[in-house]
């Protein structure tokens, strides 16, 4: 039976991480953070998973480990992160389409989803869990995901108003995964980040051609009035949405259960309640030049998700 995977796409600081851990504290699903990132920062550089362990001390990764690949040692990380760069970019999304894709792109991304379907699937064994929640974000991975059967998947489109989005790109944020030494999120200049937010959200947009069910989130909505759109998630990912379902939600605030996160935000450290509330600060912090180059570079997908072509205000 396919494992079933909800998949939340799209751009970085558009409140994904946030989204997950909402979403994880349903009764059924399980949060694994940005799975497009364990190779890398939990097998080999054995950062800190959620539950704030080391990723090879944490027990739940280890069962994960041994039931999808016999153990975390006999995973060549270099052959998947060299999948990586072969099928999961923006770029390759065209030849994804494709309904015969070309030999070598179709023989990498069978070997590069076999891999995740593997952490899928035994993620969802080890917590008894229905549902997998994979916060990668990466544009380009359901592409790849799609062409599995063994993979019921569903994607949440999550969208951020570009200008909020480009700002949060331009702070200097600690990445407190690390054990040994201090480390950054990466910063993007508001030029790049606004053609990563068009490229990589118009990327998104595409995937409904693989016949994937795709539900569009914007996340000042779901701050606005997080109890309506939990219930539409959680029915999405045909999880329970009853009142007992979600009493973890409120109106001003969530309550965040401890997770196996692998990577993500900041956030995904955070236990207890948390406010929700918008972040409005780059409306006075983004200087009104490089606010105006935002809009002009991601005008017609503003209008399209609903936000203001003026870059004066939100709605």
């Amino acid at each position: 039976m396919p494992v079933r995977v909800l998949f939340l796409a799209g751009m970085g600081r558009s409140g994904t991480t946030l989204l997950e851990r909402v979403i994880a504290g349903i009764p059924g699903a399980v949060g694994l953070g940005e799975v497009v990132h364990l190779w890398q920062r939990g097998v080999r550089d054995d950062e800190r998973c959620g539950c704030g362990l080391v990723f090879s001390r944490c027990s739940f990764w280890q069962q994960v480990g041994a039931s999808a690949f016999g153990g975390w040692d006999r995973v060549d990380v270099d052959a998947v992160q060299a999948l990586r760069g072969r099928v999961d970019r923006v770029r390759h999304v065209p030849a994804l389409l494709r309904r015969s894709p070309a030999r070598d792109l179709r023989i990498a991304r069978d070997a590069y989803a076999a891999a995740f379907s593997a952490v899928y699937r035994a993620a969802a064994e080890v917590a008894g869990a229905t549902v997998v929640i994979d916060s990668s974000k990466q544009a380009s991975l359901p592409h790849v995901l799609a062409a599995r059967e063994d993979i019921d998947l569903r994607v949440v489109h999550c969208v951020r108003d570009a200008r909020a989005v480009c700002y949060a790109w331009t702070k200097r944020v600690e990445r407190p995964d690390t054990v040994a030494r201090a480390s950054y999120m990466a910063q993007y200049s508001p030029r790049t980040m606004a053609r990563m937010w068009a490229s990589h959200n118009a990327a998104v947009e595409l995937v409904r051609l693989h016949g994937v069910p795709v539900m569009r989130l914007r996340y000042e909505d779901f701050l606005a009035d997080p109890v309506p759109v939990s219930t539409e998630l959680a029915r999405f990912a045909g999880l329970p949405a009853g009142p007992g379902s979600l009493r973890h939600i409120r109106s001003d605030q969530v309550q965040l259960p401890v997770t196996h996160s692998a990577a993500g935000n900041p956030l995904r450290f955070m236990v207890g309640p948390v406010p929700l509330r918008r972040d409005d600060v780059w409306q006075a912090a983004f200087p009104a030049r490089q606010r105006r180059l935002v809009t002009a570079l991601t005008w017609p997908l503003l209008v399209r998700y609903g936000y203001p072509a003026t870059s004066r205000t939100t709605p």
